[in-house]
């Protein structure tokens, strides 16, 4: 079974960074699939935030993370990164990390098209 397992959040100033990672326990399984990030806060319905192919060459992000924001993958280490810069307080939430069925999704920001998730970390950003 595939396991994802998110690390790296915690309490970070506004204007400030931090790097999210998931560690997947299925080494080729993930190696041929896309990955997503999305996120949570509270009274708020989950959205997404970032996707990356099976390749690691090909991204997309949604709006609002939009040149703050950073997916990669490390493939031979089976560890999907989130890299976020200038954070906002609205950035703050519970961040998800998923894995798709096919290494390649047209619809990325679609939650349903992921088949596996993580427990999720929390990120708080202060104003």
């Amino acid at each position: 079974q595939v396991q994802l397992v998110e690390s790296g959040g915690g309490l970070v100033q506004a204007g400030g960074s931090l790097r999210l990672s998931c560690a997947a326990s299925g080494r080729y399984t993930f190696s041929i699939s896309a990955m997503g990030w999305f996120r949570q806060a509270p009274g708020k319905e989950r959205e997404f935030v970032a996707a990356i192919d099976w390749t690691g060459r090909s991204t997309g992000y949604a709006d609002s993370v939009k040149g703050r924001f950073t997916i990669a993958r490390d493939n031979a280490k089976s560890t999907l990164y989130l890299q976020m810069n200038s954070l906002k307080s609205e950035d703050t939430a519970i961040y998800y990390c998923a894995q798709a069925r096919s290494s390649i999704v047209a619809a990325y920001s679609v939650a349903h098209l992921y088949d596996y998730w993580g427990q999720g970390t929390q990120v708080t950003v202060s104003s």
